[in-house]
């Protein structure tokens, strides 16, 4: 197998999507303009190969195989035309993902996927010359570890889209659901809704961070509680979404003021080092 995969970002989610990109067997380009995040992702991927290699996920030589699959880029600029797939995931900002949706349907890749986990594909696809060839790719974090893809399907994308998503997410390791273009999807809709309620009960004094959510993995089989989840997405991330959520559904989905507040502080959970808990290297503490 191989195939050109290019992923824009290298954030949390995109690295990952790299990183299973490469695992199944495409030859990936990770697209970062910011020369110390590119670093710190080169070197992150780095660290889960050899976690992979040291748990027996991996051999020594698939490994190194992987990682000599993937390319960091600069830019948009520096890669070939006509990739097999491109997904764009920076931040879940409006303005950014259309301007990197364009660069990006410039190259004329087969497969055109956005990351978003709330904003609407239609909104995203405005100004797009082939828009029947984009759609949501919404991966779930950790990217390697998480089985779900929710692949969104918007008002212009091509049935055959839609069928090369379905068979991308095989390709990947990845178990499809196919939903609507609706902001906040299901899986966001839903999984914001839980995160800001708990958030609320946080500030309200109702119990801590921790027993918050070891209420829900032991009275609901939830694998992490909805605080834990919310450090490991990103605060700020939370934040974006609730926020384009209460533009379209109103308040209900409305910010708790603490996660305002701790995001204006810069308490963006595991990749600030805290956020409802504090984390190291070693995870949550």
């Amino acid at each position: 197998m191989s195939g050109r995969f290019v992923v824009v970002g290298a954030g949390t989610m995109g690295l990952g999507i790299a990183y299973v990109a490469a695992g199944a067997g495409y030859r990936v380009e990770l697209v970062e303009v910011d020369p110390g995040r590119a670093t710190a992702a080169g070197a992150r991927l780095g660290e889960l190969w050899e976690r992979a290699v040291q748990r027996g996920k991996l051999t020594a030589d698939a490994a190194a195989a992987n990682r000599e699959r993937l390319t960091l880029r600069p830019s948009l600029g520096e890669v070939a035309p006509e990739p097999d797939v491109v997904v764009e995931a920076v931040p879940e900002r409006l303005d950014l993902k259309r301007a990197v949706l364009r660069d990006a349907a410039a190259l004329r890749p087969a497969l055109l996927g956005s990351n978003t986990s709330s904003i609407a594909i239609a909104e995203l696809a405005a100004g797009l010359d082939r828009p029947e060839r984009f759609l949501g790719l919404h991966f779930f974090n950790p990217v390697w570890a998480m089985a779900l893809l929710e692949v969104v399907v918007g008002p212009a994308t091509a049935d055959e889209t839609t069928a090369a998503a379905v068979a991308l997410a095989g390709r990947l390791g990845k178990d499809p659901v196919v939903v609507r273009d609706m902001p906040g999807f299901a899986t966001s809709r839903l999984g914001v809704t839980l995160g800001l309620e708990a958030i609320r009960m946080v500030a309200d004094g109702v119990a801590s961070p921790a027993d918050i959510d070891k209420a829900m993995v032991l009275g609901y089989r939830h694998p992490v509680g909805p605080l834990e989840l919310t450090d490991l997405v990103g605060l700020d991330v939370r934040l974006d979404i609730a926020r384009t959520l209460q533009a379209a559904y109103g308040d209900r989905f409305a910010p708790p003021p603490l996660l305002e507040k701790m995001v204006a502080e810069g308490k963006l959970g595991r990749k600030s080092g805290q956020g409802f808990y504090h984390w190291d290297e070693g995870g949550r503490r």
